[in-house]
């Protein structure tokens, strides 16, 4: 059994799947707190259901692709069966994780969008560097930037990990905080080979249509 918050179809606004009919599984329960957060309901509320009730409500939708987000999934051991089960009946599952949670056991074809938390995020120890040893070459890391400080950090991290070399690098302006325009900007000035992401969701729905 797995507690679910939600399960909704929409379109996909972020990684590398953005503009996807996707159905998403949210899960209940986080162990962070950011500032920016945009889904604090999912942090207590919902309803345990079993995979296979789960897999039944998917099957509903007409598409292959399914996005598991929270909340934080990974804080709920038996999500990991839910997405080996996912794979096997030719889904694309992506992930979507805090990157507080160990990824080593995520199945092989689930494409992990990690996070890795910014400063201004609240939570920027939280990164577990493990992570960085089980990520793969399908891994796409996110960074959600409230500030130009949190800019240069995010440049900081990557050259000193090796990210832009390895991985696709998302940068996402946290909305309302800091204007995609200017993260534009930075990015060109900067000579940064990070892909500018927006939350396409907030563009299209406004919090009392999200999911219709």
């Amino acid at each position: 059994m797995l507690k679910i918050n939600e399960i909704f179809y929409s379109i996909q606004g972020e990684s590398s799947y953005s503009g996807l009919p996707t159905v998403f599984v949210r899960t209940t329960g986080c162990p962070l707190r950011c500032t920016y957060c945009d889904t604090k309901y999912s942090y207590f509320e919902g309803a345990f259901l079993s995979i296979d009730q789960i897999i039944k409500k998917i099957s509903s939708y007409n598409t292959k692709y399914v996005c598991l987000t929270g909340g934080e999934p990974l804080a709920q051991k038996e999500v990991h069966l839910l997405m080996t089960e996912l794979c096997q009946l030719g889904y694309l599952v992506s992930l979507e994780t805090s990157g507080a949670k160990s990824i080593e056991n995520v199945p092989e074809k689930v494409k992990i969008i990690l996070d890795v938390k910014t400063p201004d995020s609240g939570e920027g120890q939280s990164f577990l560097f493990d992570n960085l040893k089980w990520a793969k070459p399908s891994t796409e890391f996110k960074f959600v930037l409230c500030s130009e400080t949190d800019f240069d950090w995010s440049e900081l991290f990557c050259r000193q990990y090796e990210l832009f070399e390895k991985y696709s690098v998302l940068y996402s302006p946290s909305f309302g905080q800091l204007s995609p325009r200017r993260l534009a900007e930075k990015i060109l000035e900067k000579n940064s080979l990070a892909r500018l992401q927006l939350q396409l969701q907030k563009y299209i729905w406004t919090p009392e249509t999200r999911g219709v």
